[in-house]
């Protein structure tokens, strides 16, 4: 009786193979020892935390999003002291502020990334339901600073806006419901998620805040193309939504003042688009330089929702394009490293946090060149603001823990044997 020895990386088969079952075995292409064995990814589970996270995660994405948080540091250093003057602070006070928020996110960040997906999914259903409670109780105790919309909890020396928190939360509870769907016998996990997806979207309508509800149903959208949802489906919801856009407009002078101004052949100078406008076309392709730029005076929101524009103005084209690149590295590495991805639960989740993410920062930069309209939305890990930058250090955390190497044969490996 032949022995055989096979050892690789962690795993060490020892196989006894009788001459009248060697022919069977040899047909037996997908069986689980052979996915053990071919295409794994060498991971010793006895090494220390740290090792091994250092060794399984992208470290692109996470070299991107660090240098993201120090060109938003850089920015604060130049967008915020008129604010801090204003405001009878200190000249860096912003600045200050958004490091130690920095600091948590950080902290966030690397510490869900070192989990495992199944701790993610239970950590972010508990934080889920406590947004959602937190964004359900608004109307009764928020604050809306003078903006307008009550988006807020004022705590004296800090605020919180729930929905930030809220988004990566819904992301993965959506994509649970749904891989939850694709078993024998599972729920109906599509109509769930589709159920809590509006549900949402009317609580953030009500503030309003209609940014957040767009990217709300775009993640849900995009986890649903993903998770194998029929294009009349697809196209009837966008149907749906463009009525319910309609009806806002008619009804909401919040929502129609927005695409009124966005619409409008005519900008005016004074309002904080046409600021924006012109430092963008002041900026050039290098900018005027570092502090000489004149748009953080006007705006009164220049370190938050168009710091887009002080880069263009003081750094040019150059450190915008820089930016874009960055972000769009996070993004197709993060997808590309789904696509080899087995468990459908992490697939649909990272897809949605990764699609939201780029989205954000898209609408964000859109509306400071005016090709959207004006939404109120921050862009991640640069844009100042408490919640924003904890909420996304969470989300990405939660993408590099989702994204990061694990012993499993590719999807691709899988599928071209079973097509043998």
């Amino acid at each position: 009786m032949p022995l055989f020895l096979w050892n690789r990386g962690a795993f060490a088969v020892r196989v006894a193979i009788r001459p009248g079952k060697r022919a069977m075995l040899r047909q037996i292409g997908g069986n689980q020892m052979t996915e053990m064995v071919f295409g794994t990814v060498p991971v010793h589970t006895g090494d220390p935390v740290l090792p091994r996270w250092w060794r399984t995660i992208d470290r692109w994405t996470l070299s991107c999003i660090l240098v993201l948080f120090g060109i938003g540091l850089l920015l604060g250093l130049a967008s915020s002291p008129p604010l801090a003057s204003k405001n009878g602070f200190e000249p860096f006070h912003y600045v200050q502020r958004q490091a130690f928020f920095g600091a948590v996110a950080m902290a966030a960040l690397f510490i869900t990334s070192m989990m495992s997906p199944q701790l993610v999914r239970r950590l972010a259903v508990l934080g889920f339901a406590c947004a959602f409670v937190a964004l359900a109780l608004l109307p009764v105790l928020g604050t809306d600073f003078g903006k307008g919309a009550v988006r807020w909890y004022s705590f004296g020396f800090a605020s919180v806006q729930p929905s930030e928190f809220l988004k990566p939360g819904f992301v993965v509870v959506a994509a649970w419901f749904m891989a939850a769907s694709q078993d024998l016998g599972g729920p109906p996990g599509k109509t769930y998620s589709l159920v809590l997806a509006i549900v949402i979207v009317a609580l953030l309508a009500m503030q309003p805040d209609f940014g957040q509800a767009a990217l709300v149903l775009f993640s849900w959208g995009v986890m649903y193309f993903v998770a194998g949802a029929p294009m009349l489906l697809l196209l009837t919801l966008a149907g749906i939504v463009v009525f319910a856009g309609t009806v806002f407009y008619s009804n909401s002078e919040h929502f129609a003042r927005r695409i009124d101004g966005f619409l409008s052949p005519d900008l005016d100078p004074t309002t904080q688009l046409g600021y924006a406008t012109n430092a963008i076309r002041e900026g050039g392709f290098f900018g005027v330089g570092v502090g000489e730029g004149q748009v953080k005076w006007s705006l009164p929101d220049a370190h938050t929702d168009f710091i887009i524009a002080v880069a263009a103005e003081e750094y040019g084209l150059i450190c915008v394009l820089l930016i874009i690149a960055l972000y769009t590295t996070i993004v197709v590495r993060s997808l590309m490293r789904l696509m080899k991805e087995r468990d459908p639960f992490i697939r649909l989740a990272g897809t949605g946090l990764a699609c939201a993410f780029g989205v954000q920062a898209m609408i964000n930069m859109g509306v400071a060149v005016r090709l959207l309209p004006a939404k109120g939305m921050t862009l991640p890990f640069v844009s100042y603001g408490g919640s924003s930058v904890i909420a996304s250090g969470i989300a990405v955390g939660m993408l590099l823990a989702f994204t990061r190497s694990r012993p499993q044969g590719e999807i691709g490996d899988i599928l071209m044997r079973r097509g043998r």
